[in-house]
């Protein structure tokens, strides 16, 4: 049995419309500049490598998820409200916004040594296994809100963590320790991808 599966037609009816525009979008916006251009600044490439890292991941699953719904009627995780701008069905602008600097500000935490094992295991992995553990933790009472919905019964945390969470950090923190050249291929093929992706899919309305 769906849990909700009313939400889907709520969140199609607030798809990229700007009734519920608010200035917090443009708050956002300037916090997001802000650390990047201090990264910049600053020289740090390999944090700017792990934040577009993430966040081209990111945007890769929200197609997916928002192409799931337009296949079996509804997607993995929808999005209701609480939100300015619903840009896919599971994603509000704000949200986004957050991915986008998550890679860049948590790959600040990572040990110097990029060989270092923690349990025998490369601390590489063990940072992305446990960051994304604690977001997907935090997604649960989301989930439990009126604005957030998982609506198939099999989805919860411990799939939003593997299959979702896992592969957003581990993006963000293998391109960190990455060669320049190797980041701009696997960088620019994801945006690419993404891209041709919306500019095929959202014009059909699919997603």
């Amino acid at each position: 049995m769906l849990n909700q599966p009313e939400v889907t037609a709520q969140a199609l009816a607030n798809l990229r419309k700007l009734d519920n525009f608010n200035w917090i979008m443009v708050v956002c916006l300037a916090f997001v500049l802000y650390v990047y251009m201090t990264a910049i600044e600053h020289k740090k490439w390999n944090q700017i490598a792990a934040g577009l890292a993430l966040y081209g991941v990111h945007w890769f699953v929200e197609i997916v998820n928002a192409l799931i719904q337009h296949i079996w009627g509804h997607a993995l995780w929808t999005a209701t409200g609480g939100t300015s701008f619903l840009i896919l069905v599971g994603v509000g602008i704000e949200i986004s916004f957050m991915f986008c600097v998550a890679g860049l500000i948590l790959s600040k935490v990572l040990p110097e040594d990029k060989n270092m094992k923690i349990l025998g295991i490369n601390n590489r992995i063990v940072f992305a296994v446990a960051n994304a553990f604690l977001v997907a933790l935090i997604e649960v009472p989301l989930a439990a809100s009126p604005i957030f919905h998982w609506v198939y019964p099999w989805w919860g945390m411990i799939t939003v963590w593997i299959f979702i969470y896992i592969p957003f950090f581990l993006a963000a923190f293998l391109c960190y320790d990455a060669k320049p050249k190797t980041n701009k291929i696997f960088l620019g093929s994801l945006y690419a991808l993404n891209l041709i992706m919306m500019l095929i899919f959202v014009p059909l309305g699919w997603i």
